[in-house]
């Protein structure tokens, strides 16, 4: 099955966050897909991190390499359908990105986010539950 991973999951596994473990029985087997800005999208907010002094540039580039490491196809995304949800809801873009991307694919929704995942219901998009 593939399954569209918001960025914090990604995040939540590279940092070894406490939901680590079971963001890796959630996937294990599926295959992840993301918009394609997944890449930036992480990188801004380890580079968030470093610089309020959450983690060491040491730990921010450790943790690029365990993020990137993942293995995740990167799709195009509907940038003005995803705006209008934005919009609609009133959720940041980069949010919208992935509702779209999993509207686009048919595929259930990861995250981590309460907000998002509040949205994903209104819009009947299925969610992937830790156990």
């Amino acid at each position: 099955m593939k399954i569209v991973a918001d960025t914090n999951t990604f995040l939540a596994v590279a940092l070894d966050e406490p939901e680590k473990a079971g963001l890796i029985a959630a996937t294990d087997g599926n295959e992840l897909v993301a918009p394609a800005v997944l890449p930036y999208e992480i990188g801004n907010a380890l580079s968030s991190l470093a610089r309020r002094k959450i983690i060491t540039a040491r730990q921010l580039a450790m943790a690029w390499d365990a993020a990137s490491s993942v293995p995740v196809a990167l799709a195009t995304v509907n940038v003005r359908a995803a705006l209008l949800l934005a919009g609609h809801f009133g959720i940041y873009a980069y949010d919208a990105y992935f509702l779209q991307c999993a509207q686009d694919t048919k595929c259930p929704l990861l995250t981590l986010d309460r907000g998002l995942r509040r949205v994903a219901g209104e819009l009947s998009i299925e969610l992937v539950e830790l156990s």
